[in-house]
């Protein structure tokens, strides 16, 4: 497959061995996610590194780990974090998420992942794309242990989902004694049902932090609190 790269601002993203490319939920995650100046940032599941790139650019003293479990994925990630501004300031691991925890209990003060979530679905015939979209190799439970393992006890964990299965991952989480600081539903137009959920959990209880997001007005232009939001990045803006 020819590889057209996504072109940001300050950087560009080459996507073609990946089977996550690069699309508006990771593009709003890395907008979105983490408050303050965080120093020290995971990203699980790295896919392209377009989320990880754009922690870069928003936090210019952190320093940003990545964990992938897909070969390809992960290379063609490292190849475009060493293309970038940010070259020195990230490093991604090939292995999983899992495997990561057991070996590496580094405390992180902003954790991001727009993780798999299909479960009980019909898989493509592409394993790179399963593997991808599938949660059968981070199952929630898997997930939710790890960050606890991994967050700061000041830190953040920032995620998105669509909303059923936000509502899963939120019960797990809370469960286990983080609680929730940050809700953003995200809609194509206002007219919409909810397509994603952003949500950031955190050990320490403050106030719930509530907004709408919708991408488009009801004409089909783009809303002008998303091309607020991402003026910084994206070149239509």
């Amino acid at each position: 497959m020819a590889d057209t790269p996504f072109r940001f601002k300050q950087f560009t993203v080459h996507h073609d061995r990946t089977a996550m490319k690069v699309g508006t939920d990771g593009v709003l995650l890395g907008a979105l996610a983490g408050s303050g100046s965080p120093h020290n940032i995971l990203e699980i599941g790295v896919g392209s590194g377009v989320v990880s790139l754009m922690m870069a650019q928003r936090f210019p003293e952190a320093k940003i780990l990545g964990v992938e479990i897909d070969h390809a994925a992960w290379q063609q990630a490292t190849e475009n974090a060493q293309k970038s501004q940010s070259n020195g300031r990230i490093d991604f691991f090939n292995k999983s998420f899992q495997e990561y925890c057991k070996q590496d209990l580094t405390k992180f003060d902003l954790i991001v992942s727009n993780p798999p979530y299909f479960s009980n679905h019909l898989k493509s015939p592409d394993p790179k794309r399963n593997l991808a979209l599938h949660a059968d190799a981070l199952p929630f439970p898997d997930l939710a242990k790890g960050v606890l393992t991994l967050l700061d006890p000041e830190g953040e964990f920032w995620v998105i989902l669509p909303p059923e299965q936000m509502g899963v991952l939120e019960k797990i989480l809370l469960s286990s004694g983080l609680n929730l600081i940050w809700r953003i539903s995200v809609k194509d137009k206002p007219s919409k049902n909810i397509l994603r959920k952003i949500c950031g959990f955190s050990f320490y209880s403050r106030t719930l932090n509530e907004k709408n997001l919708c991408i488009k007005d009801e004409i089909g232009n783009y809303s002008d609190d998303y091309s607020e939001l991402l003026k910084e990045f994206l070149i239509v803006f």
